[in-house]
């Protein structure tokens, strides 16, 4: 396996693979410089740290809503057809912007409105993106496609938030538009990628073959740890939502320095995925995801009590690096241990428990600074991190112990 990675390159001769990566990219970014108007808007209107957590909350609902029919669709029909299907969703939520950015008396319940609809377009469109992938690469370069396709996310995390944040000073109207621009180009390749996969299975779905992915996971100990790690760090640690306060309230810093925040922890995750995509982790990955969790605590800490806004993207920045290391090792592990057949299913529960919990963090975030304020939330978040990261090491000595990736087909000779 290692001589195999050993050659970069060989990724860029995947051409299918490249196309979901530039249609990942333009999409993100049109969630991203949607979300960071959104943000501004109603914490502009409301005031309220309470609404800006109901924004995460709203963006939940739908992952659980949905999770169980993701899965199984995701298994069943082409994914192509449901990755596009959630990118005109996406559209209509950037129409429901143009609306309300254009009325002189901005509906809030409007904005939910566009939430929801993003919401439900994620639930469906990154779990089906995610179990896409290994079906575009050979199985011995997945690792480094995997920290390509993070790269992705985070060049969509740097530019979309920025060019938000600027584009909103500019005139808020030009934010919903450029997102339809960025879906219509996202939409065109996905429908040119070609891919040759066995026939989905002919029988009805019965509840077994739903919750399959719930049964193949608790199988497996590490996959259980990977996720459940995740969702509490998330859940606790996240400050996403605080963002629109620390940047109008703490560090004076305006929409563009909001933009600036939120593009900071993918400076420093982008930065980490280049060099993973070349060297990746291959040794000791359990112990190593654990040390990125507790910086990515440490950072979190940092971030809560800074006043200064140069030091504010540091800490940031530190973050998305360290998280940047937790997902590619998280998702090579998801993927190289779940059969195709299954990936589907699994990478909805995997979105439901990971990517998801980073919304209710939101909610969590913003009620606590509700309550607390904004730089207590924060800090209990990141305290929060370092104790889940080292609970988990006890309760998941199996995952701790991981020396090298393992495929599914192989039995896990580590006790759990």
């Amino acid at each position: 396996m290692t001589a195999t990675l050993a050659a970069p390159g060989r990724l860029l001769h995947q051409t299918q693979f490249l196309r979901l990566w530039f249609a990942r990219l333009t999409s993100t970014l049109s969630y991203y410089i949607m979300a960071i108007a959104i943000g501004w808007k109603i914490y502009a209107v409301t005031g309220s740290a309470l609404d800006l957590g109901f924004v995460g909350l709203i963006q939940f609902i739908p992952a659980v809503i949905f999770t169980l029919a993701i899965g199984e669709i995701a298994d069943r029909y082409d994914r192509r057809m449901i990755i596009r299907a959630a990118q005109c969703t996406n559209a209509c939520a950037a129409l429901t912007l143009i609306v309300v950015f254009l009325d002189p008396t901005p509906n809030v319940k409007l904005l939910f409105g566009a939430v929801f609809l993003i919401g439900t377009a994620r639930a469906f469109e990154l779990p089906a993106s995610q179990s896409f992938v290994p079906a575009l690469v050979p199985p011995a370069i997945l690792p480094r496609a995997t920290a390509a396709w993070a790269s992705a996310n985070q060049v969509a995390v740097i530019g979309g938030p920025a060019a938000g944040g600027f584009i909103y000073a500019v005139d808020p109207v030009f934010v919903p538009v450029l997102a339809l621009i960025l879906l219509s180009v996202a939409f065109t390749l996905v429908t040119l990628i070609r891919v040759q996969r066995r026939p989905p299975p002919r029988h009805p779905p019965t509840l077994k073959s739903v919750l399959a992915g719930f049964d193949y996971i608790r199988s497996k100990p590490r996959l259980l740890g990977v996720i459940t790690l995740d969702l509490f760090v998330a859940l606790l640690g996240g400050v996403t939502a605080l963002l629109p306060i620390y940047a109008h309230d703490i560090l004076h810093a305006g929409p563009s320095g909001l933009g600036l925040l939120r593009s900071a922890p993918a400076i420093g995750a982008l930065a980490t995925t280049v060099l993973l995509s070349h060297f990746p982790v291959e040794r000791r990955i359990g112990a190593k995801m654990f040390t990125v969790v507790a910086l990515y605590g440490a950072a979190t800490m940092l971030f809560s009590l800074s006043t200064w806004l140069p030091l504010s993207m540091t800490a940031l920045a530190v973050l998305g690096a360290a998280d940047s290391v937790s997902v590619v090792i998280r998702f090579s592990l998801v993927q190289i241990e779940t059969p195709d057949e299954m990936r589907g299913r699994v990478s909805a529960i995997n979105y439901l428990f990971v990517n998801t919990s980073n919304t209710l963090g939101e909610f969590e975030s913003g009620a606590v600074a509700a309550w607390l304020g904004a730089v207590s939330s924060a800090f209990i978040g990141g305290l929060g991190s370092l104790l889940v990261a080292a609970i988990w090491m006890i309760i998941f000595p199996s995952l701790r112990a991981v020396d090298r990736y393992q495929p599914a087909n192989m039995e896990n000779t580590q006790g759990g």
